[in-house]
């Protein structure tokens, strides 16, 4: 993907899968990378797998010139705000909040406790899909919603009803002993989705290349396919049944914003078995 890599970075990426030695740290460090014949910088901070702030801890001090990002490493909802930010090469400071122990600032900055949060100008953002297109307006470069108003209102369409996806994966991804109906819900509210790719005749949702749709409903394909690994063979992705989505996961899965926030189905699996203990290793990854 990159022909030159400057070190000094850290990416959230599969080290093997890569065959790349990446370098850990707590400090943010600045990616220069020439992908496609083209020199560009992607702000990649070693935060992407860092500590998460819990009771006790104290607001970190902004960094001038970037944006605040207020997430948990595992969240589907904060990472739709990271992919954003990512696609957009939008400078930002990534912070992770503990939710089971919260830190007693963050409650007092964001009331509601929940994440993601921009702080943008001492003002707070919240809700993921309200950051995503806060974003996409107020950063012109790399435009993710069609400048089309009626393809915008369809996207948008297809944006809210991915929310009859949203339930029944939850109940798969956290339950302990989730069962193949519930599985087979979550495939058969995916099935409107494989036909609309199929309708539209495009690699993404977004065209020739991701768009706000893609971005947004991204993370849950992340991680659908750790279902294997937590509940058996009967839980693997229906390629079959699901074959124009199953084409859109692997050129999703190549794309570079995804990349540089890329966990393995193995790393999400990780996690999500401390989740289903009952007490969440947030900070499994800083000590891989």
């Amino acid at each position: 993907m990159f022909n030159l890599l400057v070190v000094s970075r850290v990416v959230t990426r599969d080290c093997k899968s890569h065959k790349m030695n990446i370098l850990f740290s707590s400090a943010c460090f600045v990616l220069t990378c020439f992908q496609l014949g083209s020199l560009r910088t992607v702000y990649a901070a070693a935060a992407m797998a860092g500590k998460h702030l819990s009771s006790g801890s104290t607001d970190p001090p902004l960094v001038a010139g970037k944006i605040r990002l207020y997430s948990m490493r595992y969240c589907p909802y904060s990472h739709r705000a990271h992919l954003v930010l990512l696609a957009k090469n939008i400078s930002f400071d990534p912070i992770f909040i503990n939710l089971k122990i919260k830190p007693e600032w963050y409650t007092n900055t964001v009331p509601s406790g929940k994440v993601p949060a921009l702080l943008v100008d001492g003002q707070i953002v919240s809700d993921s899909l309200i950051i995503a297109d806060y974003l996409d307006e107020s950063h012109s470069q790399r435009p993710l919603h069609s400048k089309d108003p009626l393809q915008k209102a369809k996207d948008r369409i297809i944006i809210e009803n991915f929310g009859k996806v949203t339930g029944p994966f939850y109940k798969v991804m956290t339950g302990v002993n989730a069962s193949v109906e519930e599985y087979e819900h979550v495939v058969k509210e995916l099935i409107p989705f494989d036909n609309e790719l199929a309708a539209r005749g495009t690699s993404f949702f977004g065209g020739d290349k991701p768009g706000m749709v893609d971005y947004v409903i991204w993370p849950w394909f992340e991680r659908i396919q750790m279902f294997k690994i937590l509940h058996g063979d009967q839980f693997v992705f229906p390629a079959q049944r699901l074959p124009n989505l199953a084409q859109w996961i692997s050129r999703m899965t190549a794309d570079d914003a995804v990349q540089q926030y890329y966990l393995s189905p193995e790393k999400h699996a990780s996690f999500m078995k401390t989740q289903q203990s009952g007490n969440p290793d947030y900070d499994i990854l800083t000590r891989e």
